[in-house]
Parts: structure tokens; sequence; C-alpha cells
């Protein structure tokens, strides 16, 4: 899995956790449910009542003791998580992949497109079966009119790199290029050696 969608996830549980938990306090002050299912909340716990609130006048007055300097870095901080929230929300919204290509050359066929997880599958089993290629994935970026592809290999421990990429070239980009009737688009191609467990000697 790759870092992005973990971090997203994580963020995404986080928020829901808070989120939740603030509207449960919140639901059980506002229904009164401690008085009425006679529960006891543990000493000090906020909103217990519905006519309770988040900050008493005892609170306000300590906290507006500690100095000018406290509710504005309060409210600057407030300001920062807001900004960090709504970066994060267009950054997730924005698209990271030109989800449909079209087909046909230029002008495109109309009403004819390919997913760019089908291209991107084709090219991976293609580049997957090339001499001296343990392994490849393929994903592809950008935007249907400026999509680009980006390459990840894992070659054998025989693999030439030159030799590779060449054949890369000539078969699989080719051909995903000739199916497609659109000239080749700028290509990023990560080569490394595969990873192989130690075989035992008796």
């Amino acid at each position: 899995m790759r870092p992005l969608p973990v971090l997203n996830r994580s963020l995404l549980a986080l928020a829901g956790v808070v989120l939740l938990g603030g509207g449960l306090l919140i639901l059980f002050a506002g229904l009164d449910i401690y008085r009425r299912h006679d529960l006891v909340p543990p000493a000090g716990w906020p909103l217990t009542a519905p006519h309770d609130v988040l900050l008493d006048s005892a609170d306000r007055a300590r906290w507006s003791s500690q100095g000018w300097w406290w509710w504005p870095v309060v409210i600057a901080l407030l300001a920062l998580v807001v900004l960090l929230a709504l970066w994060w929300l267009l950054a997730q919204l924005r698209r990271r992949h030109p989800g449909a290509l079209s087909v046909g050359g230029t002008p495109p066929q109309e009403g004819v497109e390919l997913r760019d997880q089908a291209l991107s599958a084709a090219i991976g089993a293609d580049a997957g079966a090339l001499p001296g290629v343990e392994e490849a994935s393929v994903r592809i970026t950008g935007t249907s009119a400026h999509p680009r592809t980006r390459v990840t290999i894992g070659l054998t421990p025989q693999g030439e790199p030159g030799a590779v990429l060449e054949a890369l070239r000539a078969g699989p980009l080719r051909t995903a290029s000739r199916s497609t009737g659109s000239p080749p688009g700028p290509t990023e191609v990560r080569l490394r050696v595969a990873h192989h467990k130690a075989h035992r000697v008796e």
C-alpha cells in the first residue's frame, strides 16, 4: 500500500474519532441523558447538562489573565488548522490520474474512451513478460490531454538495464501508443533489482 493512501486513511480515521466523540458529548448533554438515566460522568467532564457551556466564567477569566498574547496565539493556531484542513481537502479532490483516455488519434473518436487502469494493466503485463524483467508495475498520471506514464521494473539478476529499456520502448510502450492512436507521451522508468529469497544449499 502506498504511503499517501495510508496517511489519508489515518487522518480520516482520526478526524472521524474526534468528530464522533465531540458529537456524542454534545448529544448526551443536550438530551440530558446523564440525569435521565442516573449516569455519573467522570469528575471534570464537560457538558453534562443542557445548559452547560464549554468554558464557564471562571475558566474564561483564568485564561484571559494569561496575558494579551494568549488569545491571538489560540486564534492563529485554529486558523492554521482550518487552512491545513482545506488544503488537504483540495488535495483529495484534485485528480492525480486522467481517469479515461481518448482513443483514435487526433481528433479522437467520439464516445470511445479507455480507462487508465486498463491501459496501465496492459502495459504492466507486457512489460513483466520482457526478458530480464522479474516484475513490472505501471501507473498513468497527469490529465487525459497530457498523460504521463510511470513504469517501475524489477530486474532479474541477469537483466541488463539498457536492453530492458530498449525492449520496453519498442514493445509495450509502442504497442500502447499504436492501440490508442496517440503519440507516445512522457514516460518515467525506474529500474531496480528484484529481491530474491536465498536458496538453501545442503
